[in-house]
């Protein structure tokens, strides 16, 4: 499905990331990782050998732009191209009210979440455009949808991904870069290993958390060319959600 493809992907040591990492090479894809956790990424890599060699791994903080351009520069030389990019990578363990966080957290969650993905989309969108083709999905997360009190400052910034996605799209669908974003409702804990591990869950009519396999799923799917048609959507994979 994704033979002579370049997917890179962003926070893929762990959780949804690794698992798209996972699934994108089970089908064929040269993958570029990147995270901040250099020994996670090592391990990701030796893990990804059961499907391709053809792995690169870039630890890196997405909020540093100099850092996102010459990633996208050195897999661009090794590689040829990026057909795909997964924007996952983000803080979300937060827990405060809205008086009581400190502006240099609104400023850094701004800075990895939003300009996270901003940087990496303003790298690898030219050499899309010049190909006529393209994929870019952005991990966002309901609380970008409903909005989660005591977590104002990550829905803000999961909008504003949102935003982003659909406002984008309009400017590059024409090109064959489609634009989309996914909205994940309760995810299994990251550190597990498991893949397809779930636990109860009152946030979600199922009762249970999505997994990271079954979130990578649908990432893949509009990574592929069998999602020709879908862009500048916002598509939410929770469980049927119980709206907070």
């Amino acid at each position: 499905m994704f033979d002579n493809k370049v997917a890179l992907v962003t926070g893929a040591s762990v959780g949804i990331g690794r698992a798209v990492a996972h699934k994108l090479a089970k089908g064929g894809a040269k993958i570029v990782a990147v995270d901040i956790n250099e020994k996670g990424l090592e391990k990701l890599k030796e893990e990804l050998s059961a499907y391709t060699t053809e792995v690169l791994i870039f630890a890196g903080d997405v909020s540093d732009e100099a850092r996102v351009n010459e990633i996208v520069a050195d897999s661009v030389e090794k590689f040829g191209k990026i057909d795909i990019l997964v924007n996952n990578a983000a803080l979300w363990r937060c827990w405060s009210s809205f008086v009581e966080t400190p502006t240099e957290e609104w400023k850094k969650f701004i800075d990895i979440n939003v300009m996270g993905v901003v940087y990496f989309t303003k790298a690898v969108l030219p050499g899309m455009l010049e190909n006529s083709y393209g994929r870019i999905i952005n991990v966002s997360s309901v609380a970008g949808v409903y909005g989660n009190a005591n977590m104002v400052h990550y829905s803000a910034t999961k909008g504003a991904v949102d935003a982003m996605t659909k406002a984008l799209a309009k400017e590059v669908t024409h090109k064959n870069i489609l634009v989309n974003s996914v909205c994940p409702g309760s995810v299994s804990p990251s550190d597990n290993p498991d893949m397809d591990y779930s636990e109860p869950s009152v946030l979600s009519f199922m009762g249970r958390t999505g997994t990271d396999m079954e979130n990578a799923n649908l990432i893949a799917f509009l990574a592929s060319d069998e999602a020709s048609y879908i862009s500048g959507q916002n598509i939410q994979i929770d469980g049927c959600r119980k709206k907070q």
